[in-house]
């Protein structure tokens, strides 16, 4: 295990897709790459953060650790909700993993859902988003959730902790993507954004220059211009169905009105499955509709966890719940869950042991798979 050999410092920098990467100078990144290994990966399916950091935190496919979206459908109750608590994971993450040998680590991450889905193990748990008093006062007052300078606060403490907490031997970083939603790479406010946060990845870099580290994303962002509402499209076309839900939805709705790619719908009856397919597969922006043993079997997810049919969207649409079957969305609007946010970089810099070819990391989790050979 690398954790035995090195220190390891984990980014996983929320919404950073291949053309943040592409599109910026990003000089220690890239130098990082270079001097170590860089490969264009594929993001965990769907392209939503839960899936995705728990992929990377724990080294696995959804069909192994059980998280499929940020919420869920409990189809006993008939009720949804936040999939966001440590009991819905199924293997051990890498902060358990590490705990169980005995080794300090610490998550640092801006969102308080991360705290309750990751931090079981962990010997330091902050979340910027409500930071305990003691690291007020030590680093001052983060920034607000909706906002990037959140991101520069948290970066800064993982700086500090790695300059005065020589006994962290795994540090996991978990930025907030609000500034992905916010601004595309192209706009300043996104350049300058980027600048400063591996800035301070460089000055974490310098002050552990014993440790690994090992970056990725867990999903990219892009423009959307239509929203539909599955359930209420159905029902006006008259192929009713029992539920159906934004694999996106989360807490955070600043960030995108709970609106994503990626959508699980339940049926009222199995009979239903061919017309309620047909139905949504005729809906403008629809890319595919797929049984739950098709979607399972492809993107390596817990059928359990998953609707009788999985509704991918094209690169303009997402789905969600609205007052009517479909909004046409303004035109700064961006999200991400679908297929087309898949492409995310990943970085391992300085690893103490011996890595494959930069092509066989194929999937973001690789990112901490292969290293902690898992």
């Amino acid at each position: 295990m690398i954790l035995e050999k090195q220190r390891v410092v984990i980014g996983m920098i929320d919404g950073f897709g291949m053309d943040y990467y592409d599109h910026n100078e990003l000089p220690v990144l890239k130098s990082m790459g270079r001097d170590g290994l860089f490969s264009p990966a594929s993001a965990v399916y769907p392209t939503v953060t839960n899936t995705n950091n728990v992929s990377i935190c724990c080294g696995a496919w959804p069909s192994a650790h059980g998280i499929t979206g940020n919420s869920y459908f409990d189809e006993k109750s008939g009720t949804a909700d936040y999939m966001e608590n440590s009991e819905f994971i199924r293997v051990p993450t890498l902060l358990e993993r590490a705990a169980e040998r005995g080794i300090p680590s610490a998550l640092l991450t801006c969102k308080n859902k991360t705290i309750r889905l990751l931090s079981k193990g962990s010997s330091i748990a902050v979340a910027a988003e409500d930071a305990p008093a003691d690291f007020i006062d030590r680093y001052g007052k983060p920034a607000h959730i909706y906002s990037r300078e959140i991101n520069y606060w948290l970066w800064e403490v993982a700086v500090d902790l790695l300059r005065h907490r020589d006994d962290i031997m795994l540090l996991y970083v978990h930025t907030t993507d609000y500034p992905m939603h916010m601004w595309s790479p192209f706009e300043t406010e996104s350049r300058e954004h980027l600048s400063r946060l591996y800035e301070l990845i460089g000055q974490a870099r310098d002050a552990a220059p014993d440790a690994a580290f090992l970056i990725t994303a867990d999903h990219g962002m892009n423009y959307k211009k239509r929203c539909w509402d599955l359930y209420r499209a159905c029902v006006a076309r008259g192929a009713p169905l029992r539920f159906a839900l934004s694999a996106e939805k989360d807490r955070y709705v600043k960030h995108h009105r709970t609106f994503g790619g990626a959508a699980w719908v339940w049926l009222n009856s199995p009979t239903d499955e061919r017309v309620v397919a047909e139905t949504i597969a005729a809906l403008e922006g629809v890319e595919a509709v797929l049984t739950k043993t098709e979607a399972a079997r492809r993107f390596h997810l817990m059928p359990a966890r998953i609707g009788d049919l999985a509704v991918i969207g094209d690169r303009d649409t997402v789905f969600g719940e609205l007052e009517s079957a479909r909004e046409e969305l303004e035109p700064t609007y961006r999200s991400h869950g679908s297929l087309h946010e898949s492409e995310v970089p990943v970085i391992v810099y300085n690893a103490a042991v011996k890595l494959p070819p930069a092509n066989a990391f194929k999937a973001n989790l690789d990112t901490t798979r292969i290293p902690f050979g898992l």
